[in-house]
Parts: C-alpha cells; structure tokens; sequence
C-alpha cells in the first residue's frame, strides 16, 4: 500500500497524469488495470480525480468569457460584438490560456506518448489541440481565413476533454474501494496485554506472541488464535459469508473480522505483510494490474486505431485541399483526430477488469490470474476433491441405531455413548459428544473414565458400566455386531457399537459429513450445463456413498495426492476444460494441472502458488460466484469493446465530411461532445458489473432438506 500523495496542480505533475493514461497506448500489458504506471499506488487515483476537477471547473470559468467574446460564436449565434482591441484579445489571450495551461497534461502526454514510441490518445488530443490552436491565431493575425478562428471551439474542446477524463477518474478511483476498504477493516489501535495492564498501542506494534483484547464490536488487529473468550465473528469482508461463525479458545481469527457479541483475547499469529488480510489486497492489487487475452485484444485496436485516425485526418485534409477547400479541410482534419480518439477503447477493458476483481473481493473470490477468471467462463467440468471442499473433512455420527429388543431408543444410545467418550480427546469421542449437543440431549455425569487402545473407551455412568468401540471391542465382550452394519460398512462408514454392562445395545454410523452447500453447488452446477466429478483417496465404497448423495456424474476414488493430475489430463483429454477446486495443499499439483485451479477454504493462506483462483470461504457454492462473475465480465468487456472499436469506425467518416454533398456536416465540437459521450458510455457500461451479487447464497439458495422417511437411520 503507498502512502497518500500530494494532489498534484496543473504543470506540477503532468509526467503522471501522461503514465495515468497509460492505458490508452497499446503494448502495456500491465499498465491499464490499475492505471498505476507512474509508480503511484492506488491513492492516485484520487489525486487525479481533484487534479481533473480543478482543472475541468478552471477552464469552464475561462472558456465561458471566450466563447461569448469569440466573434465566431457571435456570428452563428446571432449577436453583434463591440468593436475593440480589448473584446478583439479576449478570445486569443484566454485560448492560449486554455491551449497552454488547461490542455498542458493532454501535450505533456502526448510527448510521453512519443517518447516511448507508443502513439495512443494523448497523442491525438494534442495534435487536435494544436491545429486548432495554430490555425486560430494564423486567423487572428491575418496570416489565415477568417473562419479559421477556432477560439470557441478550442475552449469547448479543451473543457469537454477535460470532463470526460473527470468522469474517467472517478470511475477508475471506485475501483480501488476494495483496497481501500480492506485497509479500513484493521482498528486504528490495539490493546495489548502487559501483565496485569492492558496498554493502547498501534497495530503495527504488535509483534507476534502478544495477547491483544477484542471487545465485543471491536476488530481483530492481527491474524492469530482465541485463548479466552468465544464469539460470533463477522467474516463476511474476508469470506464473503453473510452468516457469523462462531469462534472459541484455540480457534483462529483473522485480522480485520468483528466481534459481534462478546470479547475475546487473541494471541497473534501474524502481523504486517504476513497477515491474511494483507495477503488479500496484495492479490487485489495485482489482479487489477494483471493484463488478459482481452486487454491484448483492446491494445491491439486502440494501436490500429491510432493510425487509422491519423491516417483518416490525412487523407480528409489532402481531398478537402484537391477540392478546393483547404480551409474546410483544417476543420474536418481537427474534427477527425479529435472523434477518433480510442478513448472509450482504452478505458474499456482496463475499467471491467478493475470492477470485476473488486467485486470478486468483496464477495470472497480472490483473482490471482486474470487469465484462469477469463476461463472459467467456458469451464464444462468440474472437478471437486471430496474432503475438506464437498464434506466437511471431520467425522460426525450421521445415525443411531438401537438394537433389537433393546429398552434404549435412539436418544438413550447416543446419550450414554457420549457420556462414556466425554474425556477422550479422540476425534470420533468429539463427534459422539457433538452429536449429543446439537440434539439438546441431556448427558449424565461419567467417572472412571479408561481408554483402551485399538479397542475403545470405557467409564461408569449412572451405576454401569457403558463401552463404546469398534470391532474389537464386540470380540472382548463376545457380542454381535448389529445387522444393519453390514450395510453401513458398504457405504464405507465408520461403525462403533455401544455396550452397556456387556450388552450390545446398538450402534453409531459416522462418516465425514457432506456440506450442506455441496448439494446446491452440484445442482446449480448442472442447471448450468456443467459436468461434476469427484475425486478422493477415500475408498470406493465411501466415495461412491458421497457421489450418490450428492448426485455427481463421475467419482475417482482411491487416487493418490500425486496421481491427481493425471486424472485431470484424462478429462482434458476428452477435450474438456476443467477446473480444479481443492485446498490447495496435497491438490497442488492438480489445481496446476487444471485449465484454472480454485483453492477453497483458503482464507488463511491466501498465497497458494498453485491456484490461480482463491476462495476464502470454504462454501463451494462460490464456484457459482466464480462462473458467473466471468462470464458477465467478458460480457462487458466485449460490449466495451465493440462500443469502442464500431464507435471510432462510424464517426471518422462523418468527422471527415463524406455527408457534406447532403449537406450534412459534423461539427468539430459535437465531435468532442460524441468522444466524450462514448467514454461515460463504456464507464457506465462497466459500472453495472456492481449490480453482480456474488455471494454464495445468491449463486445456489439452499433448499430445505426433507425428513427422513423413518426412525431407523437418524441423522445428528
């Protein structure tokens, strides 16, 4: 992030506004995004909108005196001027006011334009400037037609060239507000813990090791882990998730979330640049910057361009001249360069691409490669790895089943189950003893608490004596396993059974439960055309289980870490453009693999060098998010495109006066008035990209989940 610069004043810093506008010569693949050529950071944005405010509001109040007191004007209007060497100097002393001062950073462009051997818009402008500029005052001291005095015109020009690059700032500097909001998301001041005080400090004082306070409200100052406390956290401007997360001691916060409803006590993790947050506007920032197949495209016409205006002002001059019109040609040839500026051409791709990575931000998606967005556009499959993305990658009892003739139900099983595990560490014991909590159930007080290895746990509850274990455990008491196991094991769920005072009296089924959100992301998926795979190293039977649930078209299962990607190249080998989404760590060589890799569940480790896309939730609906935001920026940016490109191609040769045998001849400052018209068309154009709701929810609602059809398989 630079500091803030100083607003510059006209003349004082005209090298910049030039590199601003950089975007408007062709061949600076990284340049047109960000605008930032110059070296700036996103502050100059800012400093260009005041620089361009100052200077369009400066040269009305010097223009409206000179076309009022220009006797052009006067004569087309219809008003009769006194006479004087002072009403006479008026128009010729402010047009090189204007000329020189106010249209100082369209020359001082066009010279940078000319130096770096990359003739663009700047270039044009000045030239129309100039011509304009020469052929008035050849006018006014006789040397050249009277009605060559284009003092009005120039100021209109030089005013509505000014207004339209007002507009173009304004609209360029609402794209850094993702940057400049994420800066606003980390606390003016920390309290830190001293002992036993607690001392105010800045962020950037922390170190990592301190223990910081978070009230209830406040902002986590720095990456790091609870170590008292619990509380709802709002993610939404990290993650994009709408809905708070609960976070309690050991678990992690990241800088700039909120503490909606009690305090915390953090120790820090990461500070400055390592931080989450800082990660996030670092990708930000160099998405924006980054350049794609269609910017290239826009270059390539913004250069062509150039040289077809150039040479249309040419060939309008010598015809006008061959006719017998040399006067009426210097207007049609200033008319012609100034309407075929590839204006609206060169804001039109950079602009689209700024609002889109802002937008994406916003809702969780973090671009890393402008090239992978643009693909997932045309991405026809899908390829999920299971755990961690689809499922949750934690075990949890997904049914109880009390066995035959047995007085327990359902809830009496699972109840003493989790009684018995209620010391264990182990995360089966933590799924057991979840499953209990979100059924509200009421779990009595255990003792004599004794895990036993490879067999299970043990411990009295309510005077007996209650197990809980595998098969092992069944062949240490000589029990029988419950018959529905049998079918259980063939969906490759994990079966623990419950003995109470030697008895078997029924069993758990646990498995890694499936996200809620992976069944819309799937549906919605294939409501859009797109194919679904799966891919673990689970075995076929768990694999198969998920695959089923969820209704995707192809499962891999069985595949090992390194083998991945070879079942990536097998699908791009049936000629179909993949795109890979994993958690970025043992799917590395896959998501590099993939037409475009999506890192999910990311948000603490935003510098994935193999994704190339990076959600910082861990919903996969977002995948949706991703799509969908593609394939409405390449739609802008084709619209631009062709606005921009079939704007210059129709208005050069009106600007050159093929009409003029009808009669029909185009002013030259209507001609600046269609350029700037055509720029705030594109601008607003690529504004509605903000109107794109990007949340998850938005991409595939969830659906309510139907009841199960009996008692027999109750799901925690």
């Amino acid at each position: 992030m630079s500091t803030h610069q100083p607003q510059p004043h006209p003349g004082e810093n005209d090298q910049h506004v030039a590199e601003a506008h950089g975007h408007h010569s062709p061949g600076h693949d990284n340049e047109h995004a960000g605008h930032d050529g110059a070296g700036h950071g996103h502050h100059g944005h800012g400093d260009h909108v005041a620089m361009f405010r100052r200077l369009f509001w400066g040269s009305l109040l010097v223009a409206v005196p000179t076309v009022l007191l220009s006797r052009m004007f006067a004569e087309l209007v219809g008003y009769e001027l006194p006479h004087s060497f002072v009403v006479d100097a008026v128009a010729p002393v402010l047009g090189t006011v204007l000329y020189g001062w106010f249209g100082r950073p369209f020359l001082s462009g066009a010279v940078s334009e000319i130096r770096s051997r990359q003739p663009g818009m700047m270039l044009l402008v000045a030239l129309a400037l100039t011509v304009a500029f020469v052929a008035s005052w050849g006018s006014t001291l006789g040397v050249l037609a009277h009605h060559l005095d284009f003092w009005w015109e120039l100021a209109l020009l030089v005013v509505i060239m000014l207004l339209g690059h007002w507009i173009e700032m304004r609209s360029l500097a609402r794209t850094t507000s993702a940057l400049d909001s994420l800066a606003a998301l980390l606390p003016d001041e920390a309290e830190r813990v001293e002992g036993d005080d607690v001392v105010t400090v800045s962020p950037g004082d922390l170190r990592v090791g301190d223990i910081v306070v978070v009230r209830p409200g406040g902002s986590v100052p720095a990456d790091g882990r609870v170590v008292q406390g619990s509380a709802s956290m709002d993610e939404a401007m990290i993650t994009g998730e709408s809905r708070t997360v609960r976070r309690g001691p050991g678990d992690p916060v990241i800088a700039g979330t909120i503490a909606t409803d009690s305090g915390l006590r953090v120790e820090v993790a990461a500070t400055g640049e390592k931080t989450t947050l800082a990660g996030i506007q670092k990708l930000v920032a160099d998405a924006q910057a980054s350049g794609s197949r269609a910017q290239r495209l826009a270059d390539t016409a913004a250069g062509w361009l150039f040289w077809f205006a150039l040479g249309s002002a040419v060939i309008t001059f010598v015809v006008w001249a061959v006719v017998g019109l040399p006067d009426d040609g210097v207007i049609r040839t200033i008319t012609v360069l100034v309407i075929a500026c590839p204006h609206a051409l060169g804001l039109a791709i950079p602009l689209v691409i700024s609002i889109a990575t802002e937008r994406a931000a916003r809702g969780g998606v973090l671009v890393k490669d402008r090239l992978a967005m643009e693909t997932m556009r045309s991405v026809d499959t899908v390829l999920f790895d299971k755990t961690g993305t689809l499922t949750k990658g934690q075990p949890t009892v997904t049914a109880v089943q009390p066995a035959g003739g047995s007085p327990l139900s359902s809830e009496d099983v699972l109840s003493l189950a989790a009684a018995a595990e209620a010391d264990s560490e182990h995360p089966l014991a933590r799924a057991i003893v979840r499953a209990a909590e979100r059924r509200a159930l009421e779990v009595p007080k255990a003792h004599d608490f004794v895990s036993h290895p490879a067999v299970g746990v043990s411990a009295v509850v309510d005077g007996r004596t209650v197990q809980v274990g595998g098969p092992a455990l069944l062949s240490q008491v000589e029990g029988d396993e419950l018959e529905i196991a049998d079918s259980w094991r063939d969906e490759g769920a994990i079966i623990l059974h419950v003995v109470v005072d030697g008895d078997v009296e029924g069993a758990l089924r646990l498995a890694d439960e499936i996200r809620e959100e992976s069944r819309a992301a799937v549906q919605a998926l294939h409501d859009r055309g797109v194919q679904v795979v799966m891919i673990t190293g689970d075995a076929e039977a768990v694999a198969r289980s998920v695959g089923d649930e969820l209704g995707i078209d192809r499962v891999y299962a069985g595949v090992r870490p390194e083998d991945k990607s070879s079942k990536v190249a097998e699908l791009q080998g049936e000629e179909r453009t993949v795109a890979m989404v994993g958690d970025g760590v043992n799917d590395a060589p896959a998501l590099a693999k993939a037409d475009v890799g999506i890192a999910i569940g990311a948000g603490t480790d935003v510098a994935i060098g193999s994704a190339g896309i990076i959600l910082a939730s861990d919903d996969p609906r977002s995948v949706l998010s991703v799509i969908e935001l593609s394939r409405a920026t390449y739609r802008k940016s084709m619209q631009n495109l062709a606005w921009g490109a079939g704007y210059n191609l129709a208005a050069v040769p009106l600007a050159a006066g093929v009409l003029a045998p009808v009669g029909f001849v185009l002013p030259m400052s209507v001609g600046a008035v269609l350029m700037s018209v055509s720029t705030v068309v594109v601008a607003l154009n690529a504004q509605l990209l903000r109107r794109l709701d990007l949340r998850p929810e938005a991409a595939a609602p969830l659906g309510e989940r139907q009841p199960e059809p009996n008692s027999v398989h109750e799901p925690a």
